[in-house]
C-alpha cells in the first residue's frame, strides 16, 4: 500500500497519480468530512467488486457514489425532481446523501440491482479534489470491515486493508466523525433513512416537511442490515435525569468484574471504575459525534466483560448519535 500524507499540505502530483490508478480500477482509503472511505471507479464493475471483497460486504448492500459537481450527478442519474435539486443545492457539498434514480451508466453491482443510487458530494478538500481528478463518480462506502465501526482516522483502519488496498491518503481526524444523512424523496416529502449531522430541522427548513423514517426497509431495503458491532457486549443507558442515568449505570456495572464506561466529560469523575472513557462535553454534540467511533473502538480493544455507554437526548445531532449507539449496543435502557 502506498500512503500519501495529506495532514498538512498534499502533494497534488502524487494525488493525480493516485487518481489515475483509481480510474483504472485500484482501491484507495481516503478521508472525507464524515468518515474515511474506501473508493474506486464507480462505473467499473470489476473495481466495485474489489470493494465488496475488501470490506467483506454483502452484495445485497448497495454502495453510494461520491461526485464532484452537478454535471457528474446528471451523468449517472435521471428524472431528478425540483425538490431533489433544491435539497442538493442546499446541502451539497456536505454530509448529505440523496437517493436518486440511476441511469444505465451505473453498474447494477453498485446498487444491488436496484434502480436507485445514493449520491453524495463531499465537502472535505481531499475527497472532493480526488473525485475531480478521477473524473468519474467514486463508489465509496465507509472504510471499515462490514459489521465493524467506521474509521475516523487512518491508523484505526489501515491494518484492516493493508493487503487488499493499493493507496491510502492520511487526512488526520475526520471533522464530523459520523456517516452522512441519507434522504429519499417520496411523494414530494424528504424521508430521512439514516440520520446524520444534517438534521431534520435543517431539511424541514428547506423542504417545508420531513419524515424521520422508522420503517426504513420499505424505502431502503439494505437498512435492515446490521452495520456495526463491537467485540464485546455493550449496554446503552439514557435518562433525562442525569443523576438517575449515572446511578443506573453504576448499579448495573457492579455486576461485572471489569466494566468500561463511556460517558460525557462532565460525568467521568462520578464513576468508581478503572476504565472510564470520556467522549466529549455533553454541551458539544459536534465533538461528541467526532470522537464517538474512535472512543468505541478504544473500548472494544480493552479487556472488559461489559461496556456501558451513556446516551444523549434525541434532538438535533443527538438523533444521529443515538441511532449509531442503538445499533452498536446489544441492550438499551432508554427513559
Amino acid at each position: 500500500m502506498e500512503i500519501l500524507d495529506g495532514t498538512n499540505q498534499i502533494d497534488e502530483n502524487k494525488l493525480k497519480e493516485f487518481a489515475c490508478g483509481i480510474r483504472n480500477g485500484k482501491l484507495c482509503l481516503f478521508p472525507t468530512e464524515t468518515v474515511y472511505g474506501i473508493g474506486s471507479n464507480g462505473l467499473d464493475e470489476k473495481a466495485v467488486a474489489k470493494i465488496y471483497e475488501a470490506k467483506k460486504r454483502e452484495k445485497k448492500n448497495p454502495i453510494n457514489l461520491l461526485v464532484s459537481d452537478m454535471a457528474m450527478i446528471e451523468h449517472v442519474t435521471k428524472d431528478i425532481s425540483p425538490l431533489e435539486y433544491q435539497l442538493m443545492e442546499a446541502f451539497f457539498p456536505g454530509p448529505f446523501t440523496i437517493i436518486l434514480k440511476k441511469n444505465k451508466k451505473v453498474p447494477d453491482i453498485v446498487t444491488a440491482g436496484s434502480d436507485l443510487v445514493g449520491i453524495r458530494m463531499p465537502s472535505g478538500k481531499i475527497a472532493k479534489k480526488l473525485v475531480e481528478l478521477v473524473g468519474v463518480p467514486l463508489a465509496a462506502p465507509s472504510a471499515n470491515i462490514s459489521g465493524k465501526l467506521s474509521g475516523t482516522n487512518l491508523k484505526d483502519i489501515i491494518n484492516e486493508f493493508s493487503v487488499c488496498v493499493d493507496y491510502a491518503i492520511d487526512g488526520g481526524e475526520s471533522k464530523i466523525g459520523m456517516e452522512s444523512t441519507i434522504v429519499r424523496v417520496l411523494d414530494g416529502v424528504p424521508h430521512i433513512v439514516r440520520p446524520g449531522s444534517i438534521t431534520p430541522e435543517q431539511i424541514k427548513a428547506v423542504a417545508g416537511n420531513v419524515v424521520l423514517e422508522k420503517n426504513k426497509n420499505d424505502i431502503l431495503p439494505s437498512s435492515n442490515l446490521k452495520h456495526y458491532q463491537l467485540d464485546r457486549s455493550a449496554t446503552l443507558i439514557y435518562h433525562d435525569n442525569n443523576q438517575k442515568m449515572i446511578d443506573q449505570i453504576i448499579d448495573l456495572a457492579k455486576n461485572y468484574t471489569n466494566p468500561i464506561v463511556i460517558c460525557c466529560e462532565e460525568n467521568a469523575g462520578f464513576y468508581p471504575f478503572s476504565n472510564v472513557l470520556a467522549v466529549a462535553s455533553k454541551n458539544s454534540l459536534e465533538d461528541y459525534s467526532k470522537n464517538l467511533f474512535s472512543c468505541l473502538r478504544k473500548a472494544s480493544s480493552l479487556s472488559s466483560d461489559m461496556i456501558f455507554v451513556e446516551g444523549v437526548k434525541k434532538e438535533g445531532l443527538g438523533i444521529a448519535i443515538m441511532n449509531r449507539l442503538e445499533n452498536v449496543c446489544n441492550t438499551c435502557f432508554l427513559a
